[in-house]
């Protein structure tokens, strides 16, 4: 039965997450709603990367086996009848042993940060009226970088089997006025990088030192990090495959 890898964008303000909960409406329920109104037939999706309940995406994957005839143009009819807040981007052909979750490389996300109120801004960044320092916010972001034991930067009640990463970029910028954090790893753990731009914000604020980050770091302990950061700012911006894998969409 042939596969297929979609990628898709959406705005996670009104949905319980990305993938299928009981009782909850999220983005996967969504779309298999809509591909099963289009094409009259189930299709049951698996995601490429989790994102929490308000988190946003730029580019996210899915992918599915279906013994139908799927062309590109399709996508333009099933996008009418998805939500304003779902966008099918592309459909690829590939191998049958390709999965969306475990052949990614790597995962890119943003977290948005704005200092002067503006009500356009208030669901797809956070609100944080206070001066950081983006020389001391940095320094925090490269202890990040390489592979390490994160267990103090997930949140309880996940499943992985063990919490290493490895993260290959990790620093703050200011971009159109926001204050912005970007970081590109292997994989994140639940909850991962609101837990990072939490704790880091202490240090910027200068209510914690580099050295008791560090030690935050060391602990392998989650209630010693900040997990408040509201979801709203989050964005899962870029899920990377190896080239060949998704050369042209169909």
């Amino acid at each position: 039965m042939p596969r297929y890898f979609l990628e898709v964008s959406y705005k996670g303000t009104n949905y319980s997450g990305f993938q299928v909960q009981q009782n909850a409406i999220t983005v996967q329920s969504q779309i298999e709603k809509a591909l099963h109104t289009f094409f009259k037939q189930a299709i049951s999706l698996t995601g490429s990367s989790r994102t929490d309940a308000g988190v946003h995406a730029l580019q996210n994957f899915f992918h599915f086996d279906a013994d139908i005839d799927m062309m590109g143009k399709q996508l333009y009819n099933i996008n009418a009848i998805l939500p304003q807040d779902i966008v099918l981007k592309a459909i690829f052909s590939v191998p049958d042993n390709a999965h969306c979750r475990f052949d990614a490389i790597s995962r890119e996300y943003k977290y948005f940060i704005y200092n002067a109120k503006n009500p356009f801004l208030a669901d797809r960044a956070w609100f944080y009226p206070y001066t950081l320092d983006m020389a001391q916010l940095n320094l925090a972001a490269q202890k990040l970088v390489g592979t390490r034991d994160f267990s103090s930067f997930s949140k309880k009640n996940t499943q992985v089997r063990n919490f290493i990463c490895s993260i290959e970029h990790s620093q703050w910028t200011i971009e159109d006025g926001y204050i912005v954090y970007q970081v590109k790893g292997n994989r994140f753990l639940r909850g991962m990088v609101r837990g990072l731009v939490g704790t880091m914000i202490r240090v910027g604020r200068g209510l914690i030192s580099l050295d008791t980050f560090e030690s935050i770091i060391q602990a392998k302990d989650a209630s010693r990090a900040d997990f408040t950061t509201p979801a709203h700012g989050l964005f899962l911006t870029v899920v990377n495959y190896q080239e060949n894998l998704l050369e042209s969409p169909i």
